[in-house]
Order: structure tokens, then C-alpha cells, then sequence
């Protein structure tokens, strides 16, 4: 059935009232910090609620779960569109978009959507940062890190992954260190930490399968680990974060 006639009528509205597209649905410019792989000033903006999802300019729907769904969706398009012409592969952007829309989809509160629109926006930003260290970080570190990130389940010591890279021990530490900042043992420990926060907010799975699949020697380990990193326990994070049946 076409809506014409309604459109016109809105049309007609928006106009005399001066309504105008909002800048961020037909610019990139809302998401400069995210293309730019900022993340300290994705999460100041998010925080400041200059990154905000929903505002009063555009009503998709009365229902104001569908609302923020429609909103999402139309961000997401936006966020991927932008971070593809910066250099974010094709698949991979539009992969990403997809399963962030299908997890808003499953949403049951605008809460829950809200802290998902948050994610996604630190998930696309990180993604476009290590496109730009990509360009600066050596051949074996590159190698080092696509290994630790296939395999967090294994063995990740520095002797493993010298074997990995072929570089001496000693040699790889003090390369990885320089070129990525922070030690081998540290950048692991973040890495498992940061998928068991996905899993904890996206998953039902037990603490005890999340640590072994992880490689953590064991459930008492894996809590330690990652209170250091993320200041809470698992337990205390799934309480606040977990997005199953929200």
C-alpha cells in the first residue's frame, strides 16, 4: 500500500515546523572519534552523551523499544558505512553491524540497547585502531598477536610463541614490548579477559567452562585475572552486564 498521501502530509509538517534531518543519519562527522580508532574519546563521548543513540528528532515508531531498535539499526549502518570508506574491510564491517542489529533485535529493554549501541561503538573503534597499528607493527609482532587472538585457549607463554614467530625469546619480549606497548603476558591476560567479558554478557556458559576454554589453569585463576583487569569479579560483571533475556 503506498503512503503518498501520509508522506506528503508529513512532508508538509516537518516543513513548516523547520524539521531537518539529523546530521549524524546523512554525515559521518558524529562518528569522526570512532573512524579514527580513539577509543579514550569514543568512551568521553559516550559518557558526556555526545555519542548518544536515541534523541527527540526522529520517531521511527510509537513503541519506544521499536524505537531504539530502529535507531540501532540505522546507527550501525552509519558506523559500518563510515569505518569501510577508512579502510575496515567489506565482510567484515558489515559481519559486525549484523550481529550488533541481531543482538539489539533480542533486546528487551532500551537500557539494554543502549549499553549494546555503547559496545558496538568501542567494538568499531577498536577495530579501526588496529588498522592504524597495523601499519607500524612488524611482520612477526602481527603474527604474534593473530596467533594469541586464534588460540587464547592454548599455550600463550613466550617461549610458545617465539616458537610461533621464530624470534628468540628475549628478542620477541623486547620487540613486542616496543612496538605494542605493554608486555606479552600482560597483552594475553587482556585478550582472555576481553572475550570472557563477551561471553559472560552474550552466553550462559559457566564460569568454570569460560575458564578452561580461556586457558586459565583454573576457575580461582580466572576470577583473580580478571578482577585485575577489569576491577570486578565475573560474577559481579555478568550481574551488570549480561544481555541474555533483557
Amino acid at each position: 500500500m503506498k503512503v503518498r498521501n501520509e508522506l506528503n502530509a508529513l512532508l508538509y509538517s516537518r516543513k513548516m515546523g523547520d524539521f531537518k534531518i539529523p546530521e549524524h543519519l546523512t554525515q559521518y562527522s558524529k562518528f569522526t572519534s570512532i573512524v579514527s580508532g580513539n577509543l579514550k574519546s569514543v568512551s568521553s563521548e559516550l559518557k558526556k552523551g555526545e555519542l548518544t543513540l536515541l534523541s527527540d528528532e526522529r520517531v521511527l515508531s510509537k513503541n519506544a523499544l521499536k524505537n531504539a531498535v530502529y535507531h540501532f539499526v540505522l546507527s550501525a549502518s552509519a558506523i559500518s558505512g563510515a569505518c569501510i570508506d577508512t579502510g575496515l574491510g567489506l565482510t567484515e564491517a558489515c559481519m559486525l553491524s549484523d550481529l550488533y542489529i541481531l543482538k539489539a533485535d533480542n533486546c528487551k529493554t532500551i537500557d539494554g540497547i543502549c549499553r549494546l549501541y555503547e559496545d558496538m561503538c568501542l567494538d568499531f573503534a577498536e577495530r579501526m585502531q588496529e588498522i592504524r597499528k597495523e601499519t607500524v607493527i612488524s611482520l612477526h609482532i602481527r603474527k604474534c598477536i593473530d596467533y594469541i587472538y586464534e588460540n587464547l585457549g592454548a599455550d600463550l607463554s613466550v617461549k610458545a610463541l617465539s616458537n610461533v614467530t621464530g624470534l628468540n625469546s628475549t628478542y620477541l619480549s623486547r620487540l613486542f614490548r616496543k612496538e605494542v606497548g605493554i608486555t606479552i603476558k600482560r597483552f594475553v591476560k587482556e585478550a582472555r579477559v576481553d572475550t570472557a567479558q563477551n561471553l559472560l554478557r552474550y552466553s550462559n556458559l559457566s564460569y568454570s567452562v569460560i575458564s578452561t576454554s580461556l586457558g586459565f589453569s583454573t576457575q580461582s585463576v580466572f576470577i583473580s585475572v580478571f578482577k585485575e583487569i577489569t576491577g570486578v569479579t565475573p560474577k559481579v560483571y555478568k550481574q551488570k552486564n549480561c544481555m541474555i533475556h533483557k
